[in-house]
């Protein structure tokens, strides 16, 4: 360190040392200590997560930046820069702390820490990271306050705590709140107060990370769209069956309030029947509503009563030469249908989530490798991913969909014909290194067609198991949906 920077640290010690007494001297010792071991951002984060939505993925990153940062500030660069704290005369007795620590001064590891919890978490909420941004400065300034470090001690950390948030997007992506690029065109029928609307209501969709529930939402839909027809399918019957019975000579457009699933059904429907779709979204993790701008009850019911609309890109499967269905997610083979089928038995003992975490471990486990011809190319695959429409970041696991226009599918597998191929694709994945990987393979093609050659495989089409085959045929379907539109609030 230059002469100049120690002589500006000793300087603003001794600045902060002189100032007068102030009624939060103890508060800010006990929020020094509170941030011991990371102590206080387990806390904020386990109050972010329970407030849900994105919150929820705000305190994950947070906290595992705060790992990295920790484990950086304290287990590398201290002992590669020993460095004396100031002197014990160099707080006043009453903001000393009772235990000062003894390890090497730079750089701080609660600034550190602090710095890369408030900027992990606004990556994702910039809201929440926005309203913890005072805290962790305080606590940062805490540290040179109780006289245990020097301010460039402080600053390093910050800047370090800083950069290994950053550092985070480089094997997880940001997801993006922009909805998905679509076809421009549908030519949507005005349907004021939803006259001539059919709409599905699951009753068994449930939202989460949601201040709406499924009653809350209809009860917007019966305000803002009273002249449509809201029904609750039998959930014993087949809702495709149903939906289509309530066609109509009058019916003008059809809506679904539910998860991705039944959005799927509805999607199927309107196809055939040639009529433009509504989606509102009821369901647990809502993935094509939220890709396609459909989170706003309110808005997509005025985009109903002035016929907004555009044209969204479905994704097609056929197995074995069958008819096949539409998806409007992904598709996929490979590992994840076999979890899906150890979920769907074990749930009923011990709920979904924990049936889907204890089934994928499980799966992996004992997985081995699929032998298949991909469009000719004969490969030893791990697992395939198919979506509808591209799909972001392109090197690392999907975590938003820019467009669903063009015609293209997304497509994603992993290789296994090459030694420790699993250790490798965990190693690409923990360094942000996929895209590079010769275990990795993505593309963009209309079409894709998939053969096992060894045995039947399953297939799961938008996170639910739909069948088992030797032969499976992908294919986008361009501007094959008519979707109703959002309109902003008026002015």
């Amino acid at each position: 360190m230059t002469r100049r920077a120690r002589a500006a640290d000793l300087a603003l010690v001794r600045a902060v040392s002189s100032s007068r007494p102030l009624l939060g001297d103890a508060a800010l010792r006990r929020l020094s200590q509170s941030a011991n071991h990371s102590r206080l951002w387990i806390v904020v984060s386990l109050a972010l997560a329970a407030s849900g939505g994105s919150r929820r993925r705000a305190a994950v990153r947070g906290l595992l930046s705060v790992v990295g940062a920790s484990a950086l500030a304290n287990g590398l660069l201290k002992p590669i820069f020993p460095r004396d704290r100031p002197p014990v005369d160099s707080a006043p007795v009453l903001r000393r702390l009772l235990d000062p620590p003894l390890s090497s001064s730079f750089p701080s590891g609660h600034s550190a820490s602090a710095a890369a919890f408030a900027a992990g978490v606004a990556l994702e909420s910039p809201a929440a990271g926005l309203a913890i941004a005072p805290l962790a400065a305080a606590v940062a300034y805490s540290r040179v306050h109780v006289g245990v470090h020097w301010p460039s001690d402080v600053v390093a950390g910050a800047a370090l705590g800083t950069a290994v948030a950053l550092s985070t997007r480089r094997w997880w992506a940001v997801r993006s709140e922009d909805p998905a690029e679509l076809a421009s065109g549908g030519n949507a029928p005005a349907l004021p107060g939803g006259e001539g609307m059919v709409i599905l209501v699951n009753p068994s969709a449930g939202v989460r990370d949601s201040d709406q529930n499924t009653a809350g939402i209809v009860a917007m839909l019966e305000e803002h769209l009273p002249k449509a027809e809201l029904f609750e399918p039998d959930t014993d019957r087949d809702f495709a069956e149903q939906l289509t019975e309530r066609i109509g000579a009058d019916t003008q457009a059809l809506g679904v309030c539910g998860g991705d699933g039944t959005v799927a059904t509805a999607v199927g429907v309107a196809i055939e029947a040639g009529l433009p779709l509504a989606v509102f979204p009821g369901g647990t993790l809502n993935h094509f509503a939220r890709d396609t701008g459909l989170v706003d009850v309110e808005a997509c019911a005025r985009g109903i009563e002035t016929g907004e609309s555009a044209m969204a890109d479905i994704g097609h499967v056929s197995v074995d030469d069958e008819p096949g269905r539409y998806f409007i997610n992904t598709a996929s083979m490979g590992g994840y249908p076999d979890s899906v089928l150890l979920r769907d038995e074990w749930e009923p003992k011990i709920g979904k989530w924990p049936a889907a975490a204890a089934a994928m471990v499980a799966v992996l486990a004992v997985a081995k490798p699929l032998v298949v011809s991909i469009d000719g190319r004969r490969e030893s695959i791990w697992m395939i991913f198919v979506g509808n429409g591209k799909y972001a970041p392109a090197d690392q696991v999907p975590m938003s969909r820019p467009s669903m226009s063009g015609g293209v599918l997304d497509i994603r597998y992993l290789r296994a014909n090459m030694k420790l191929s699993r250790t490798r694709l965990l190693f690409a994945a923990l360094t942000g290194t996929l895209g590079s990987s010769p275990t990795y393979t993505h593309l963009r093609e209309p079409s894709i067609r998939v053969q096992d050659l060894q045995k039947t495989l399953t297939v799961a089409v938008d996170g639910e198991v739909y069948g088992e085959g030797r032969a499976f045929e992908f294919d986008a379907r361009p501007s094959l949906l008519t979707l109703y539109q959002p309109v902003g609030n008026k002015s």
